[in-house]
């Protein structure tokens, strides 16, 4: 099982397991089997068009748009889905970048594009070889998209003392957590750590001041969750960088 190592521009490594050549396949067929009966739907409502248009050219045409939607299936799927379509989502897997910076819409289209060359190009032959010869397990379309496809089954290892575990559905409530550095974040959870456990509330509450006055979030929030709430946020950020 390959793994892959990225180091953020926070400087917090992360460590992924990149997905198998066979867990690859079962997200492509599961694709490709939504494709097929969308397809399907497809044929059949427009062959009932039949009795409406008697154009073939008519019924040629409004096909072809209907079917426009499973041509870029993919591109539009892990655009919208944070680099997941459903096979994807359901296996538990995703496309990141190879720099651990977020994947942009190019990336994606890149991929899409050379899916010609990958899936389709001599049987998919190309895709798979490419697949079974690289060190990072990536097809055409990623070694040039600079992106590889890793397994969410596990959450990434985090290699930095500073962060916090958060969920996958976890919604971030102060965006500017960011402003942080990597020292202020690490005092501040070793103070917030410290004065938690010895019921320390004058402490808390002079560390909460401190931090409110860099983040002005003027949130409402008690000086427990708030802190709390500030290093979950900068742990989400930092690990979706």
């Amino acid at each position: 099982m390959s793994n892959l190592q990225i180091n953020t521009t926070q400087n917090v490594n992360l460590d992924y397991t990149i997905v198998s050549i066979g867990e690859r396949i079962l997200a492509f067929f599961i694709d490709g089997f939504i494709l097929y009966l969308y397809i399907w739907v497809v044929e059949y409502a427009t062959s009932m068009l039949g009795y409406v248009f008697e154009d073939s050219w008519t019924q040629f045409g409004l096909q072809s748009l209907i079917l426009l939607p499973a041509m870029l299936y993919s591109l539009v799927m892990h655009s919208l889905f944070n680099g997941r379509t459903v096979g994807k989502l359901l296996l538990k897997m995703r496309v990141i970048r190879l720099d651990g910076t977020p994947v942009h819409w190019s990336n994606y289209l890149v991929r899409w594009m050379l899916r010609l060359v990958d899936i389709w190009l001599f049987l998919g032959s190309v895709g798979l070889l490419s697949i079974l010869f690289s060190d990072r397990r990536q097809r055409v379309g990623d070694a040039a998209a600079g992106t590889v496809v890793i397994s969410t089954k596990n959450k990434a290892k985090v290699s930095h003392s500073i962060l916090e575990e958060v969920e996958d559905a976890y919604v971030p409530v102060f965006s500017n957590v960011t402003m942080l550095s990597d020292k202020d974040v690490r005092l501040i959870k070793e103070t917030f750590r410290i004065a938690k456990k010895s019921s320390d509330f004058k402490t808390l509450k002079i560390l909460r001041d401190k931090v409110e006055s860099i983040l002005t979030t003027g949130s409402e929030l008690y000086d427990e969750q708030y802190l709390d709430t500030v290093l979950k946020d900068y742990s989400f950020y930092t690990q979706n960088i």
